[in-house]
């Protein structure tokens, strides 16, 4: 970790990287940006797997004292991990064949076939606790007539996986045994969300002729506002959202896999310790001794032996690690890997030929309606997971690593 503090801070901008040229130009600006932000509470903080985002990096963490950011909490708030072990060993159901090819690739197909993936969604409303509660307390949210829909609209999309960066994996863990992880969000209950009230914030703080530059898209809302509590109550209730996405998605997946498993084996499958955490949202913390709204933007809360899930690339390895509480970083750490090419850069870079023959050399089932913008969220397109890691372990403790063996994505 080093860190920044010149004539372009106002506040110091810790960087869990080892040197400046470890940090593109976009992101750099984006710290220096946070780093104006007359409410900081003592530092920016910007972890190993930082690029540029909207406004804010991702990968960057900031508390703020009074006020909460949209932008950095991000359009997909909620967006975070959800993983699972199995009791089942990969070497005994690896070569097992079905009417539908190996046993993962069963599994991958009948997940396809059952959770909607990209802008796919359900044709019937879905369960979902959180709506209900939400409309029955509908007095939190009706000063927002625009959002509203979004309330009846979010039962045809709970449990449903998204697009972009978002994956159903089977993975093997270094003991050899099978595990599900899960990364969604709150599909797009949160972009309108964040949209809604970034737009309100700008309008705001024009009036109040705000030393916050707008092109810095870092408009804020004090929280003792009306429009503060009223995105809060919205940030909520998508979080609360996206976790019940993730959770429902996880039942359905583990359904498959004991269904499958135990109709072409003998074997009983049994499913160990659920995580589910978010890495995109903003939280009322207390750190150096002041209550203070922790902003997590593509970064994960792991205070002292807390469990928290840091994926890779898909075809490459993730882990579940156990918090070490680092004060420094406001108890945090990476998200991910992190990206070394956009999207876009990614596929003018990489071919989809050589994405699925890495997939296949590696033996990894992939699950994916189109393929060709497959090189998108490729392996090369990301940062080494392992890097990352040893960047981060005064954060956290590695205590599972995981490798790929079949990922269906949206």
């Amino acid at each position: 970790m080093f860190v920044l503090y010149n004539e372009n801070t106002r506040f110091p901008v810790k960087i869990w990287l080892e040197n400046q040229e470890q940090l593109e130009e976009n992101c750099l600006e984006q710290a220096y940006h946070l780093s104006q932000l007359p409410f900081i509470h003592k530092w920016v903080c910007l972890m190993p797997d930082t690029h540029a985002g909207k406004g804010m990096p991702i990968g960057g963490v900031i508390a703020t004292k009074d006020v909460i950011i949209p932008n950095a909490v991000g359009v997909d708030i909620g967006c975070g991990m959800d993983f699972i072990p199995t009791n089942i060993k990969m070497e005994d159901i690896r070569q097992i064949q079905t009417g539908n090819g190996t046993i993962i690739q069963a599994m991958i197909g009948n997940i396809m076939r059952t959770i909607p993936l990209n802008t796919e969604r359900y044709k019937v409303p879905q369960e979902s606790k959180v709506l209900d509660r939400a409309k029955q307390q509908m007095e939190k949210y009706e000063d927002n007539k625009e959002l509203l829909p979004l309330i009846e609209d979010g039962y045809f999309q709970v449990g449903s996986l998204g697009g972009g960066n978002h994956f159903i994996e089977l993975q093997e863990d270094q003991e050899g045994y099978l595990c599900i992880m899960i990364h969604s969000g709150s599909r797009h209950l949160g972009k309108a969300i964040c949209d809604y009230f970034h737009n309100q914030a700008r309008e705001l703080n024009r009036r109040w002729y705000s030393e916050v530059k707008d092109e810095y898209r870092l408009s804020f809302l004090p929280v003792e506002t009306k429009e503060g509590q009223q995105y809060i109550q919205w940030m909520n209730l998508a979080l609360d959202y996206a976790f019940e996405n993730r959770e429902s998605m996880l039942r359905k997946t583990c359904s498959i896999v004991k269904e499958v498993i135990e109709k072409h084996t003998e074997y009983i499958v049994d499913f160990g310790e659920e995580i589910n955490c978010h890495h995109n949202y903003a939280a009322l913390e207390n750190h150096y001794d002041a209550d203070v709204w922790v902003h997590r933007k593509g970064a994960t809360r792991v205070c002292q032996g807390e469990l928290a899930v840091i994926p890779g690339a898909m075809g490459s390895y993730s882990y579940v690690v156990e918090g070490k509480g680092n004060k420094e970083s406001f108890c945090t750490s990476s998200h991910g890997a992190g990206r070394n090419y956009s999207r876009s850069g990614a596929m003018q870079a990489f071919s989809t030929e050589k994405v699925m023959v890495d997939l296949k050399e590696q033996g990894i089932v992939l699950g994916k309606r189109k393929k060709n913008d497959v090189a998108e969220e490729c392996r090369f397109a990301y940062k080494d997971i392992d890097q990352v890691m040893a960047q981060q372990l005064d954060m956290v403790t590695p205590i599972r690593k995981l490798k790929t063996v079949g990922v269906v994505k949206g």
